[in-house]
C-alpha cells in the first residue's frame, strides 16, 4: 500500500477512535469480564487519572486543556462501567476467595486497609466525602462562576477586538483568531460547568453501589452458598471495600484535577513554576517561618526533632533562594533602564539602541563582576577606561554587561556595536602567570594569554601565586583577564569609539575653556564630521588627542587654505610631534629608527604619484608586511624601537597598508628639531630578495 493511501487510512482510525471507546465502555456495562481484564482495565483507569493530573498541572492556562470536559465524561463513564462489571464478578464469585474479582481489587482491600473491612470502610466514606463535600463542590462552583463571567465579558471583548482591527493594530487573520479563543473561552468554562455535574454524581453512585455490593454480597453468600452472616460479611465486605477504594481513588485524582484547570489564571507559565515561585520565591517569607518553628521547637513538650528540623529545612530553602535572585540581579549595570513594554503598533522608538560596548559572561563568571560578592571586574574595567582616557584623551563608552545563558558557565563574550570582537574562557578560582623577560624557568599548567599584551602564560592554582611571582612572572587573576581583555578591545577600535556625540562633548569641554576657539574651526572652517574624521585618524594610529586645544588651533591657520582630510590630519600630526616621538622612544635623546631603502623608497614614489596607496602593484602591497616584519625583528635584536622614518608624502599610504603588523610610521615632519635620528636597521627590496633566495635554497 502507498503511502499516499496510507495517509487517509490512519486519519479515519483516529476520528473512530472515540466511537470505538465509548462502545466499548458501554459494553463493560453489559457483557462479563474476566478478572485478569478486569486487572488491566483498573490499572488503565488508575494510569488515566494520573495522566489527566499531570497534563492540569503543566497546561499554562485553562484552554490548553480544552478537551477536559469530555475527558471527564469518559472518564467517569468508564469507572462506572468498571463497577458494573466488578459488582457483577463480586456477586457471581464472591464466594470462592478475596481474589475471584482480580488481584487488584484484593490488593486494595488487604494492603491499604489491611484486610480490615471496617477501616476500608470508613476510608471510602472519607474518600467520598472529601471528594463529594471538597473537592467537586468547589470545582463546580468555579466553574460555574467563570462561565457566567466569561459569558457576560464575550461583548466587550469582541468590541475589543473589533476596534483593533479597525485601527489597523491587528489583521483580519490575527482578529479570527482572537474571536475564535473567545468562544472557546466560553465553551470551555460552559462545558466545566456541567461537567462537573458528572463528578458529583460519580460520588453519589459510588456510595449507591457500595451499599448494593455490601448488602447483595451478604444476600447471596447466606442464601445461595450458605455462608452464616459473619463469613459472608467478612469476605463480601472486603471485596465491597477493595472495589470501592479502587475506583474512588482516581476519581479523587480526576477531580482534583478538574479543580486545578478551572481555578488556574490565564497566566503563560505552568502552575509548577507559578508554585514555586510565589509559594517559595520570597526568602524573608521563608526566614519567618523557619523562625517560628525554631521558636516551637524549643518550647518544652514539643516535639524538637521534628519542628527544628524542619525549620533547618525551611532556612536553607530560603538562603538558596536569596542566593539565586542575587545571582541573577546583582550584575545588571546600575545605569541599565528597565525593558519596556511591547507595544501594539511598532515604531522606532521600540528598537533597543545598540551597545557600543558589551560584555556578556556565563552564569559562573556572575561573582566577578557583582560588587556585593566581591567582584572586581567592573572596577578594573572602569579603571582601564580611565587609564585609557589620561592617556589618549578619549573617554571610552561605559561597558554593558549581561549574564548569557547559552554561554558556556566559564565563558564570556566582548561585542563591539553589536559584533563579537573577543570572547574567552577562563577559571574563576585560577590565576594566569604571564611571562616576562626576566623570568627564571617555567611553570606548568594549561596554557592561556594575556589578551592586553599577546604574552603567552599558564594557569595556575591560588596556592602557586608567591611561587610564580619569585620566577619572575606577572601573576593576574580572572576579573583582570576580562577587564584587561575588554581594554584590548576598546584600544583596538578606539577610532570607531569616537562617534559623533563624544566629539561634540569634547569640543564643548574645549569651548569653555577657551571660548571661540571651537566656533573658528566649525562650523565656519570644517564641519563637524570633517573634525570628527581627523581625530579619528589620530586615535586610529595611537596619537593621544588630549591636547585638543593645539589640534583646533592648527586645523584653524590651516583649514582656510585645505580641505583635504588626509592632508589635515599629517599637518596635526606634526604639530603633535613632540608627543608622538615622546610615547614611542620614551624621552630619548637619540631616535634608532628603520629607514626604506632607497630602491624601494624611489619605487613607492614612483607608483603611488598622485593617486596614493591605491596605484601601488598588488605584488608591493603583498610584500611589505613582510618586509616590515622582518624589518623589526632585526630592529628588536640591535636594541632600537620598531618605528619607520620616511618621507612625509609616504608616511599616511604607508602607515595604512601596515596598520595590521603593528609597526608605527612616522615622518620626518614629526621628528623635533632637539633630537638625533639613527637609522639602524633599513626595509628594502633586497631584503626580500634576499629572503626568497634563501627559501628557494632551503627548498
Amino acid at each position: 500500500m502507498s503511502a499516499v493511501a496510507a495517509a487517509p487510512r490512519g486519519r479515519s482510525l483516529v476520528h473512530l477512535a472515540g466511537t470505538v471507546l465509548v462502545l466499548l465502555i458501554l459494553a463493560m456495562m453489559v457483557l462479563p469480564l474476566p478478572t485478569f481484564l478486569l486487572d488491566m482495565l483498573f490499572t488503565l483507569n488508575i494510569a488515566l487519572a494520573v495522566i489527566v493530573l499531570l497534563v492540569s498541572l503543566n497546561a499554562n492556562r485553562p484552554l490548553d486543556f480544552s478537551v477536559f470536559p469530555t475527558v471527564l465524561l469518559v472518564t467517569t463513564l468508564m469507572r462506572l462501567a468498571l463497577n458494573v462489571a466488578s459488582t457483577r464478578i463480586i456477586l457471581i464469585q464472591g464466594h470462592t476467595g478475596t481474589d475471584s474479582a482480580g488481584k487488584v481489587i484484593e490488593s486494595f482491600g488487604n494492603f491499604l486497609v489491611a484486610g480490615n473491612y471496617t477501616v476500608g470502610l470508613v476510608v471510602f466514606v472519607i474518600l467520598v466525602i472529601i471528594n463529594f463535600v471538597v473537592i467537586t463542590r468547589g470545582a463546580g462552583r468555579i466553574a460555574e462562576v467563570a462561565a457566567r463571567f466569561t459569558l457576560d465579558a464575550m461583548p466587550g471583548k469582541q468590541f475589543a477586538i473589533d476596534a483593533d482591527l479597525g485601527s489597523g493594530a491587528i489583521g483580519e487573520q490575527e482578529a479570527r483568531r482572537q474571536r475564535a479563543e473567545v468562544a472557546r473561552e466560553s465553551d470551555f468554562y460552559g462545558a466545566m460547568d456541567g461537567a462537573s455535574k458528572f463528578v458529583r454524581g460519580d460520588a453519589v453512585a459510588a456510595l449507591i453501589i457500595l451499599v448494593i455490593n455490601l448488602v447483595g454480597g451478604i444476600a447471596v453468600g447466606m442464601f445461595q452458598h450458605g455462608m452464616d452472616l459473619a463469613g459472608a460479611l467478612d469476605r463480601y465486605a472486603l471485596l465491597t471495600v477493595g472495589d470501592g477504594l479502587v475506583a474512588q481513588i482516581p476519581a479523587l485524582v480526576i477531580s482534583t484535577a478538574a479543580g486545578i484547570v478551572v481555578s488556574r489564571t490565564s497566566n503563560e507559565q505552568d502552575l509548577n513554576h507559578e508554585f514555586a515561585l510565589q509559594l517559595f520565591g520570597r526568602p524573608q517569607i521563608l526566614y519567618v517561618a523557619a523562625s517560628v518553628l525554631a521558636v516551637l521547637g524549643v518550647i518544652p513538650g514539643m516535639p524538637h526533632a521534628a519542628f527544628l528540623l524542619l525549620a533547618a529545612i525551611l532556612a536553607a530553602t530560603a538562603w538558596f533562594v536569596e542566593q539565586r535572585q542575587r545571582k541573577r540581579e546583582a550584575f545588571e549595570p546600575e545605569s541599565e533602564e528597565e525593558e519596556a513594554e511591547l507595544l501594539t503598533e511598532l515604531t522606532w522608538a521600540d528598537l533597543p539602541p545598540v551597545d557600543v560596548l558589551g560584555l556578556e559572561v556565563g552564569y559562573r563568571l556572575i561573582p566577578l563582576l557583582d560588587r556585593k560578592q566581591g567582584g572586581q571586574a567592573l572596577k578594573l574595567i572602569t579603571d582601564g577606561r580611565m587609564r585609557f582616557a589620561l592617556e589618549m584623551g578619549l573617554v571610552v563608552p561605559p561597558v554593558r554587561v549581561r549574564d548569557n545563558m547559552e554561554l558556556a558557565p566559564n565563558a564570556y563574550r566582548i561585542s563591539l556595536k553589536g559584533v563579537e570582537d573577543g570572547r574567552g574562557e577562563i577559571q574563576p578560582e585560577r590565576l594566569l602567570a604571564v611571562e616576562t623577560a626576566d623570568m627564571m624557568g617555567r611553570l606548568k599548567g594549561e596554557h592561556g594569554i594575556d589578551p592586553l599584551t599577546g604574552a603567552s602564560g599558564v594557569w595556575i592554582e591560588a596556592d602557586e601565586r608567591e611561587r610564580a611571582l619569585m620566577r619572575g612572572y606577572q601573576v593576574i587573576d580572572a576579573s583582570q583577564v576580562i577587564a584587561r581583555h575588554v581594554e584590548a578591545v576598546f584600544r583596538a577600535h578606539a577610532g570607531e569609539l569616537l562617534g559623533r556625540a563624544e566629539v561634540q562633548q569634547l569640543l564643548d569641554s574645549v569651548n569653555a575653556a577657551t571660548p571661540g576657539l571651537v566656533e573658528e574651526v566649525t562650523p565656519r572652517l570644517l564641519p563637524l564630521t570633517s573634525v570628527q574624521s581627523i581625530l579619528q585618524n589620530l586615535v586610529a594610529e595611537g596619537v593621544s588627542i588630549r591636547d585638543t586645544r593645539s589640534i583646533l588651533e592648527t586645523l584653524a591657520a590651516r583649514a582656510g587654505r585645505v580641505q583635504d582630510i588626509d592632508e589635515l590630519t599629517e599637518t596635526v600630526r606634526a604639530t603633535l610631534g613632540r608627543s608622538i616621538v615622546d610615547r614611542l622612544f620614551e624621552g630619548a635623546e637619540i631616535l634608532h629608527v628603520i629607514g626604506l631603502a632607497p630602491d624601494l623608497e624611489n619605487r613607492l614614489i614612483a607608483e603611488m604619484g598622485e593617486e596614493g596607496e591605491a596605484m601601488v602593484s598588488p605584488e608591493l602591497v603583498e610584500a611589505l608586511p613582510l618586509m616590515a616584519e622582518r624589518a623589526m625583528a632585526r630592529q628588536h635584536e640591535s636594541g632600537g624601537a620598531p618605528v619607520l622614518l620616511v618621507a612625509p608624502a609616504l608616511r599616511a599610504p604607508l602607515a595604512r597598508m601596515l596598520r595590521r603588523t603593528g609597526l608605527p610610521v612616522l615622518s620626518y615632519a614629526e621628528i623635533p628639531a632637539d633630537k638625533s635620528l639613527r637609522i639602524t636597521t633599513l626595509m628594502g627590496m633586497e631584503d626580500e630578495r634576499k629572503h626568497e633566495a634563501l627559501q628557494i635554497s632551503g627548498a
